[in-house]
């Protein structure tokens, strides 16, 4: 029994080796020279996958087995590096274009369970207050706890009109929080926009999508000709990032041709690019370059960018670009601080890996990785002094680290107590347990603090500029 087992694995560990030449072959070609195989490794894979095969107490499929030991590796790296199989990866591709079924949130993983990272703005799960930072424990009565980060999204994506149940702990609260989610088709208006009041103009970008900078040219075309700007507010909070392209697009609407937008630096050369205001780097194929027809004083009009810890990737480039040219002044509070590239690599079985392959900087050489963009003027969520405590990416297991600075590890300060509710008045059980979550703010609304803010500051840059003509 055992000769057959090392048979088996001495088999299994040639195939391994075979694969991995193969695949370390493809990914390096006309790179550096290929690295010598981990044999022993090798060996202990295969006789981890024999033992399972020849004693585990169910039958396993071998298909099944190595897509969890890919799955494992590239788990394990980071918290933004996945496998993807077929159905996941048909799903990222239909995302980037704007529409999708499910829930609407960005989740990562932390200590085996899913982390929300943004709620995505008009969704199921923005309506229903679902927060950054809420750890969801339990998928109806499925507990998420050892379950990867792909089938837990699996589980939250569905047919439209279906429901699902979640159960989420967030810190201040006693008891877990239940929620009842119905799904819906997800349609992300990448771009909006209004006068705030005449002369003042408001755009926010809610992800970057394929035709996000695009619609952008058309929304400051409009706003345009509802009168001459004096003042203009992009805003980018709880941007959960998207395709790098749209972010140079974005910015390219407000700098200078040829300005740098973003450089990205990894080990691989094709990973250390430069990426400039220019149609090669924002456009895909040949269509009309949609930023000659940025109106010429939206070059020019004071700017005030609005980010808060829910803005992440795509735009903190947009961000940081636009702060480190100084064409606008960056608002709010402390970004996310997802840094990080990830590319895409189909594999033959209509799969593919998402690989963190580079850590982006902005043009003056700031890695934003785990730190995110610190605004030039600092302002809260209310006007008491206060926002709600956001997941960063420094607080993700296995985090990527800065690059340029040194970690700097954080206490973890113990959750405040909840005083228990004096007898008599405890909450009614019967409730609709869906009232356990209340609705976020309206951003962009009466009672947006920041907003209100930006456009003081605006005024005060205007009547500076008055003065020194």
């Amino acid at each position: 029994m055992r000769s057959k087992m090392q048979q088996a694995g001495l088999l299994f560990t040639g195939l391994c080796a075979g694969v991995l030449i193969s695949l370390n072959f493809s990914a390096n070609a006309d790179k550096s020279p290929l690295s010598p195989l981990p044999v022993e490794e090798l060996r202990n894979l295969a006789d981890v996958f024999n033992a399972i095969k020849q004693g585990y107490v169910e039958p396993v499929d071998d298909k099944k087995l190595i897509t969890h030991a890919i799955s494992g590796m590239l788990s394990n790296l980071d918290p933004h590096s996945a496998y993807l199989d077929a159905e996941a990866f048909k799903e990222l591709q239909v995302g980037t274009q704007g529409e999708f079924g499910g829930l609407g949130i960005e989740v990562g993983s932390e200590d085996g369970v899913v982390k929300v990272i943004s709620p995505i703005e008009d969704t199921p799960a923005f309506r229903a207050g679902v927060k950054a930072g809420d750890l969801i424990i339990k998928l109806d009565e499925t507990s998420v706890k050892g379950m990867a980060l792909n089938d837990a999204v699996k589980r939250m994506r569905g047919k439209p009109k279906t429901s699902i149940v979640l159960t989420i702990v967030r810190k201040g609260e006693a008891k877990p929080l239940v929620v009842t989610l119905v799904r819906e088709v997800i349609k992300v208006q990448s771009v909006k926009s209004k006068l705030v009041e005449q002369g003042y103009g408001y755009v926010r970008v809610v992800q970057f999508q394929e035709q996000t900078a695009a619609s952008l040219v058309q929304h400051l075309e409009k706003l345009v000709k509802q009168g001459a700007l004096r003042g203009l507010v992009l805003d980018l909070r709880n941007d959960p990032g998207g395709l790098l392209h749209g972010a140079v697009g974005v910015s390219a609407a407000f700098l200078p041709p040829q300005a740098l937008v973003v450089s990205t630096d990894g080990r691989a050369e094709d990973s250390k690019r430069k990426y400039l205001a220019t149609p090669e780097d924002y456009l895909r194929g040949s269509r009309e370059d949609f930023i000659k027809s940025v109106p010429a004083s939206i070059k020019t009009v004071p700017m005030v960018v609005l980010v808060n810890g829910g803005s992440a990737s795509a735009s903190e480039i947009v961000a940081g670009a636009l702060q480190d040219h100084k064409r606008a002044v960056v608002m709010g509070t402390q970004s996310f601080g997802k840094g990080s590239v990830q590319t895409i690599l189909p594999l033959n079985s209509n799969a593919a890996i998402k690989l963190t392959t580079a850590r982006y900087f902005t043009p003056n050489g700031r890695s934003i990785q785990a730190k995110g963009i610190v605004p030039d003027i600092l302002v809260e969520e209310t006007q008491g002094g206060a926002s709600r405590e956001r997941l960063r990416e420094a607080d993700l297991d296995r985090h990527l680290g800065n690059g340029k600075e040194p970690e700097v590890v954080k206490a973890v300060e113990p959750a405040p107590r909840k005083e228990a509710a004096p007898k008599g008045k405890e909450k009614d059980k019967s409730r609709d347990e869906a009232e356990d979550v209340k609705p976020p703010f309206e951003i962009a609304g009466k009672d947006d603090y920041q907003l209100a803010q930006a456009v003081n500051l605006l005024k005060g840059l205007q009547i500076l500029q008055n003065n020194a003509k």
